[in-house]
């Protein structure tokens, strides 16, 4: 397995666990702790991943709005949609909010 393949795996692995250790990864796809590292770094320049210093909660998170390969809306679109829904009928509104609720991003709460 080359590191490309090893990376998609590593994040196909995130996308169906949502979380896992450094050194299980390691163990699983048979490389050292220091690859996974470079892996989850190289893959955080491009997906929503990131990791957690600690004990018993640390790991390789994936963000929880985030699956392997659903499309999102992008801010522009989602701005116009929204804007549309208030020119809209009651019926027109429902299926944009459908809309938006499939395929916009989940707000972060601040």
């Amino acid at each position: 397995m080359n590191a490309a393949e090893r990376r998609q795996a590593i994040l196909e692995a995130l996308c169906s666990r949502r979380q896992e250790k450094i050194e299980n990864l390691a163990f699983e796809f048979k490389v050292t702790e220091r690859t996974i590292r470079n892996d989850v770094l190289e893959l955080s320049l491009t997906y929503p991943i990131y990791t957690v210093s600690g004990r018993y909660n640390g790991g390789v998170y994936v963000d929880e709005d985030f699956y392997l390969g659903k499309q999102y809306l992008s801010p522009e679109q989602l701005a116009l949609l929204e804007q549309l829904s208030t020119k809209c009928d009651k019926k027109q509104q429902e299926v944009l909010s459908s809309i938006i609720k499939k395929f916009g991003r989940k707000k972060k709460e601040v």
